[in-house]
């Protein structure tokens, strides 16, 4: 996936969005105060790996930590551990720092973080890292068909 292709998909399923540029970033809080957000409103997209071998994206908001457990019993598997950046990124098609809430290259399994429900939108890498993408949280949750439960700390 590039930037491109994550344009077109929110456009081809018209899905309302808005683009924020900003200096380019990796970590979320860089990202929240390069473009000015809220930190609890900038989502951390992890690429995980189940122990059932299937991969699955967590949602979480950027001011708080995932709790792994958690978010293996919220989807039914015994465990769910983080893959590297480069996994991530060839998993998703997008740099870490970059990867959107929606529009990946590989089809995974998605958990949102419950309390993330509390906005209307959230913010989450743009397709590079030097953007972030606002989205409506449902249509998040809507598009991945996620699983929303509380998986942070």
């Amino acid at each position: 996936m590039n930037r491109m292709k994550l344009e077109e998909y929110l456009e081809k399923n018209n899905i309302w969005h808005r683009f924020v540029s900003k200096t380019e970033t990796i970590h979320t809080a860089d990202a929240a105060k390069a473009a000015g957000v809220e930190l609890n409103k900038v989502t951390k997209n992890l690429v995980s790996l189940a122990n059932t071998g299937e991969h699955v994206l967590l949602i979480v908001p950027g001011s708080r930590k995932v709790d792994l457990k958690q978010a293996a019993s919220s989807i039914g598997v015994e465990g769910i551990q983080l893959v590297s950046f480069e996994e991530a990124e060839k998993i998703s098609g997008y740099p870490p720092g970059g990867t959107p809430s929606v529009a990946h290259k590989n089809k995974m399994r998605v958990v949102v973080e419950k309390s993330l429900l509390n906005y209307d939108t959230v913010f989450c890498g743009g397709g590079s890292r030097d953007r972030l993408l606002e989205l409506r949280v449902q249509d998040i949750v809507r598009l991945n068909d996620a699983v929303v439960e509380t998986i942070t700390q």
